[in-house]
């Protein structure tokens, strides 16, 4: 019989195993092995302490809105600490000169359009450009004008007599001394007989020859003495002064012009109230066409005009543009049957790119197509209405008939 070693544990009968279950609530067995030859299981039935179900109710749906949530609302009405000056353009025999009308642009006490804070108190002027010599034109606005190219004079009894131009603007490009070089004197006598010929405002521009515009806008500010005309242009890169100090000698009004830049545009400003007042100054910051930089000309009227309002003296002069300068891009002239009529097409052009002025706060527009004219004018006063036109008018604008 083989020895038990002392070290193996002791097998566990059923004896053992119930004694020791009677005196613990726990044991634990280890390195035991069971054997199990039949297993009974009874599982009492605890009905009463289960709880019922709980219902699942179906998702709510929500309700459809019938209406639009009604509130009051107020526009945010603030009162602008400055105000842009007020500009005549023209005299009336009245006044001293010859016109059969007079203009006044400027006086706004808040920016363009907000009737909420304050009325327009004048609507934009538009001059029709006229030229001194015959020059290469867009077809669409030659059509117009093809039997007068040669004759400023009768092109300019045009404008007035048929189109109904508010003003026009004299460009004297025979001047150029790289072009016809026309004395000075010549040009001066031009202006004099455009301003018998017809009764309206007047522009005088010359040719961007800068030493040569100098003589030329003082020649033609002394023949035109009296009359209010505005003289196109003085910038930094002439003798501004010699133009300033002749509108203020004649009774003329001055066209500060700038090529986008609100610094430049302040300091040519502060150089022109040393000599002459505010009511003689109207700024030009330069039109770039739609499509050319439209966006950078909106902004910087934009910046002149609040800066304005927001007391910034050397900037509360009414604004200009040169809206003709939207024949210079080829979208509005080019034969392009993919782009549609160019008749259409380019008038299109100049209206868009002076609306958005307008919306910037541009009190004068100096362009050329006899329909944009229209458009504008027919839209400004749409728009704008003197502080007449019933608001809930205005909110229909986008579907109105021009």
């Amino acid at each position: 019989m083989e020895k038990k070693r002392k070290d193996s544990p002791s097998p566990l009968t059923d004896k053992m195993i119930f004694e020791l279950l009677s005196r613990f609530k726990e044991i634990q067995l280890e390195n035991v092995d069971l054997e199990i030859g039949e297993l009974e299981l009874w599982i009492q039935p605890m009905v009463g302490a289960m709880a019922p179900p709980k219902r699942v109710m179906p998702p709510v749906k929500p309700a459809k809105p019938t209406e639009i949530l009604r509130t009051e609302f107020a526009p945010p009405i603030r009162q602008y600490p400055g105000s842009v000056c007020e500009v005549r353009l023209g005299a009336t025999k009245a006044e001293g000169g010859t016109r059969a009308t007079s203009f006044v642009i400027g006086g706004e006490k808040a920016p363009a359009l907000h009737r909420f804070e304050a009325t327009m108190p004048h609507e934009p002027i538009v001059a029709l450009d006229v030229f001194d010599m015959s020059i290469p034109l867009a077809a669409p606005v030659k059509a117009h004008f093809k039997d007068v190219l040669e004759d400023p004079i009768a092109w300019a009894k045009l404008c007035v007599d048929k189109f109904g131009a508010d003003m026009i603007t004299i460009h004297l490009i025979s001047t150029d001394p790289s072009i016809k070089n026309t004395p000075a004197k010549d040009a001066a006598r031009l202006v004099e007989n455009i301003l018998q010929a017809v009764k309206v405002p007047i522009v005088v521009g010359g040719s961007g020859a800068p030493e040569k515009d100098a003589e030329v806008l003082e020649k033609a500010a002394e023949v035109a003495a009296g009359e209010r005309v505005m003289l196109n242009s003085a910038n930094l890169d002439m003798d501004f002064k010699r133009v300033a100090q002749a509108a203020k000698k004649y009774g003329q009004v001055v066209l500060s012009w700038t090529q986008l830049d609100i610094n430049n545009q302040k300091k040519l400003n502060r150089e022109l109230l040393e000599i002459l007042p505010r009511e003689q100054i109207v700024i030009d910051p330069t039109t770039a066409a739609l499509g050319y930089g439209l966006e950078y000309s909106f902004s910087i009227m934009e910046r002149i005009r609040l800066a304005a309002l927001l007391g910034d003296q050397d900037l509360q002069m009414p604004m200009a543009s040169g809206t003709t300068n939207s024949w210079a891009a080829r979208e509005a002239w080019m034969k392009a049957p993919e782009w549609g009529p160019r008749e259409l097409r380019g008038p299109i052009w100049e209206t868009i790119t002076a609306l958005i002025l307008f919306t910037a706060g541009c009190d004068f527009f100096m362009m050329m197509h006899p329909a944009a004219v229209k458009t504008l004018k027919d839209t400004v006063k749409a728009l704008g209405g003197g502080g007449k036109t019933p608001p809930d008018e205005i909110t229909n604008w986008v579907t109105m008939k021009v």
